[in-house]
């Protein structure tokens, strides 16, 4: 299996050496209306078809949007600029962006935004964040398995099934019906995604794509459920990455990247399941 794209290339900004290298790993009072971490009440499910909102307590919510099943291209063109080239003596790290079909049989809930710092907080009792706090700034500097940890204890005490989208997923949402380099066309600028060293922003600064999902290019990389592999060259339904494995894929980019390393079809996996990055965050999605 091939490790996919060195993140130092993709970031390609002063200093982005640095960010990699200065990588670390890294209970509040009960009351009737302010549950405890890992016990956010009943957090009830509002769902008005298309979108569904969940409860945390202490008028913390989550927002989901209903994904549509339905067929896409995943990978990239050969022809498209900023494509890995596992050949390049430049992307000696590359993965495989082979352009195939993928149907997708379900529709599944996507958050409408990266998971914040508030809704961590609602359910872990903590803010593993460390360059910049807010409540409404999308979580950082938590791993593949801290992400996991989440989940569990979130389904636990909401009756939901969330977990993280697989990379089908992903980009399937991420393009939101579109074909080309990014879901708002063919070029990207910092007016449309926080990219390009603006340092990280609150969710939702930036307009949605056409399913009404926010940042998915940009802000923070986001984690899948996938493990690295490579693609494969005939159409498949539902597919699956590898289960187990070092390199989890993350995925859309982040506020201290460049405009190519946040396209639709871009993946990125050179570090592992307990991996801490100040520049890594995660967005929820949930089966019906």
């Amino acid at each position: 299996m091939k490790r996919i794209l060195g993140i130092a290339v993709v970031l390609g900004l002063v200093g982005s050496i640095t960010f990699i290298a200065g990588c670390s790993k890294k209970k509040a009072a009960q009351t009737k209306d302010e549950p405890t971490a890992g016990k956010v009440g009943s957090a009830p499910k509002e769902s008005s078809g298309k979108e569904a909102v969940i409860d945390l307590g202490k008028g913390i919510k989550l927002e989901m949007v209903l994904i549509p099943a339905g067929k896409f291209m995943m990978g990239s063109p050969v022809s498209e600029k900023g494509r890995f080239d596992p050949a390049s003596k430049m992307d000696t790290k590359a993965g495989d962006e082979t352009q195939h079909e993928v149907t997708l049989t379900k529709p599944f809930y996507m958050g409408k935004y990266e998971v914040t710092q508030e809704q961590w907080e609602a359910v872990m009792g903590n803010n593993p964040s460390s360059k910049t706090k807010g409540a409404k700034l999308p979580v950082t500097d938590v791993s593949w398995d801290d992400s996991k940890e989440y989940i569990k204890k979130l389904n636990i005490s909401t009756k939901n099934n969330f977990r993280l989208p697989s990379e089908a997923e992903w980009e399937y949402a991420c393009r939101a019906g579109k074909s080309t380099v990014y879901s708002f066309g063919d070029n990207l600028t910092n007016s449309d995604a926080n990219i390009l060293g603006s340092g990280i922003k609150a969710v939702g600064s930036y307009k949605p794509n056409a399913f009404g999902l926010y940042d998915m290019h940009g802000n923070v990389f986001e984690l899948c459920e996938d493990r690295c592999a490579n693609y494969p060259t005939g159409p498949v339904t539902d597919p699956k990455g590898p289960a187990t494995g070092r390199d989890c894929v993350f995925r859309g980019g982040a506020y201290n990247c460049t405009v190519l390393g946040a396209r639709s079809s871009g993946r990125y996996a050179d570090f592992g399941p307990t991996d801490r990055i100040h520049f890594f965050g995660f967005r929820l999605a949930m089966t019906p």
